[in-house]
């Protein structure tokens, strides 16, 4: 078998989408630098062109590795995925800071720091960065406020990673999915859950009918979301293609959601989200 000529890194790979994209950019016959936290997940995804790392994108001991990691491989850099996220979410007056900027560690600084430790690579073998943002990150809905405003956050740097990098040959590109089938939809219900049980008797009383919405939305996601195989097909089709878009949506909720938050006022989009979460 031929050894692979270029390497991708993909954060978060033990499940979902990053799992799905480790796969199937193997098959791509890409050399796949697998991000996982657990010794399990690695021993799990090991496979032909598929590497798993132990990495948590918190841990500058492990973000510093990676990047001696590809810097002394030798091959071309072709692509970074940043997929590696968490969701906490609840109303805005009843999380506690820590929690927002547990959120902002993960979701926002870990990848950032990913890319900084990986650009010089990426700028010496003309790669790309692709960034695994959300329907979240343009929408907010009631009680996702952590989550989306993580996902708006990443929406600026990867807006202004590009226009930095663009004369370079540099590729910066978001990928934007909807409902997807993940593990990240059952610990989002286990996190809400374990964050209502906190609130007081008060915010009980002003968002409790609104809680049980979210995890109806949520649970719906789960259910009705498309398989992660698919945003992996759409990963893999920004990487090759010779001059990819800018953004790129998954499932049919991305496609109608994302054009429609351009041009729909506020007040009607608020009206439409409540209807959606059978809050009226």
């Amino acid at each position: 078998m031929t050894r692979p000529s270029e390497l991708v890194v993909v954060t978060g790979a033990s499940t979902g989408i990053g799992r799905a994209t480790a796969q199937r950019l193997a098959l791509d016959g890409l050399h796949v630098l697998a991000g996982v936290r657990r010794q399990e997940d690695a021993e799990r995804l090991a496979a032909v062109n598929v590497e798993p790392l132990i990495l948590d994108i918190t841990n500058d001991d492990h973000v510093a590795a990676l990047g001696e990691r590809v810097a002394g491989d030798g091959r071309r850099l072709r692509a970074l995925v940043n997929n590696a996220g968490i969701a906490i979410n609840a109303p805005v007056e009843t999380l506690e800071l820590k929690e927002w900027r547990r959120q902002f560690d993960v979701s926002v600084f870990g990848q950032i720091a990913v890319t900084r430790a990986l650009l010089p690579a990426i700028l010496a073998g003309t790669g790309r960065v692709i960034n695994i943002g959300s329907v979240a990150g343009r929408v907010a809905m009631p009680s996702f406020g952590p989550y989306a405003a993580a996902k708006f956050a990443m929406e600026a740097v990867s807006d202004a990673l590009r226009r930095e990098v663009a004369e370079f040959g540099v590729e910066v590109v978001v990928i934007t999915p909807g409902a997807v089938r993940t593990n990240m939809t059952e610990s989002g219900i286990a996190t809400a859950t374990r964050l209502s049980e906190g609130m007081t008797p008060e915010q009980h009383g002003r968002y409790d009918k609104l809680m049980a919405a979210f995890l109806r939305q949520v649970e719906a996601f789960a259910r009705d979301g498309v398989e992660p195989e698919r945003a992996a097909a759409v990963i893999s089709r920004a990487i090759a293609a010779r001059k990819p878009r800018t953004r790129y949506t998954v499932g049919p909720d991305a496609a109608m959601v994302v054009p429609l938050s351009r041009i729909v006022p506020d007040r009607l989009l608020d009206r439409v989200l409540r209807r959606q979460m059978k809050l009226n």
